[in-house]
């Protein structure tokens, strides 16, 4: 049935607790307004009106809104399922790839694009609230509708993520899982060489390619954000213990790097959310 794939709310104002959680079901998240930021995975997305997200559901994600103002969002989760018939249709795209390939990505949209989508998501809310089947076989229809529009938007950073040998992004991916088990420790080159049994040399040079970045930078930005999403998360939490979670033996160190990444220190940054314990 369409009504157990695909679930929508239009608007919503419906006060959050910022938790982190996953789900199976992909996901496209609108931003109308309010003030919020949006934490994905490693990623922290700082929200602005017209602003769309979609997701590969099974990342734990959590948004974190300003509660002195309305936050306002539709937010659709469907089951991938319910895209395949559409997916049979003479000259028809797969309109997946955005969500399976970029896995979570957000598009700033303005102009036309943001009114159409707007004019879509209000279309999808008129059919729900028939509630009968004619409205929910119309309200499939208008999300495919969005689909299509996401697929068009996604096409250029599609196009690029194609570009990569996938021999290479799978060796990057490796790197990038063995750094996620072990970014908060001390870090050695000789251990992912022995690790992946590839050169010191090679693993640097192929890292920089796929990402634009190299190993140690890509661990220190980890971190960094980690520390950002700690301090959203946690008001109470100090720098200082902040640091030592994330492995840092000096705190000069931390902050150096907290204000090289993130543009200002770890005390600047929990003033400007709100926070004051240091």
């Amino acid at each position: 049935m369409a009504e157990a794939m695909l679930d929508y709310s239009f608007r919503s104002d419906t006060p959050i607790e910022p938790i982190f959680h996953s789900h199976t079901r992909y996901e496209v998240y609108y931003f109308h307004e309010g003030k919020c930021n949006y934490l994905i995975g490693d990623s922290i997305y700082h929200m602005a009106p017209g602003d769309l997200i979609i997701m590969y559901g099974m990342t734990l994600h959590c948004p974190k809104a300003d509660p002195s103002v309305s936050y306002i969002r539709s937010i659709v989760h469907f089951d991938p399922g319910l895209v395949k018939p559409y997916a049979e249709l003479p000259r028809a795209v797969d309109l997946l790839e955005p969500f399976q390939q970029l896995k979570n990505y957000r598009l700033r949209l303005c102009g036309e694009d943001k009114a159409e989508a707007e004019r879509i998501l209000e279309l999808m809310h008129k059919h729900q609230l028939r509630r009968d089947s004619i409205g929910e076989n119309r309200l499939q229809l208008a999300f495919v509708d969005l689909l299509y529009l996401i697929y068009g938007l996604c096409a250029q950073p599609l196009k690029e993520r194609r570009e990569f040998s996938s021999d290479k992004e799978a060796a990057v991916q490796r790197i990038i899982t063995w750094l996620e088990s072990c970014y908060k420790e001390d870090l050695h080159m000789e251990q992912l060489e022995a690790e992946l049994h590839m050169s010191k040399s090679y693993l640097s040079k192929l890292f920089k390619e796929v990402t634009g970045v190299t190993i140690f930078n890509y661990m220190y930005r980890r971190r960094i954000n980690e520390a950002k999403m700690m301090f959203m998360l946690e008001p109470e939490l100090s720098v200082t213990e902040a640091g030592f979670r994330l492995g840092f033996k000096h705190l000069a160190h931390f902050s150096r790097l907290f204000k090289q990444y993130a543009g200002m220190t770890p005390e600047q940054f929990k003033r400007q959310n709100g926070q004051t314990s240091v």
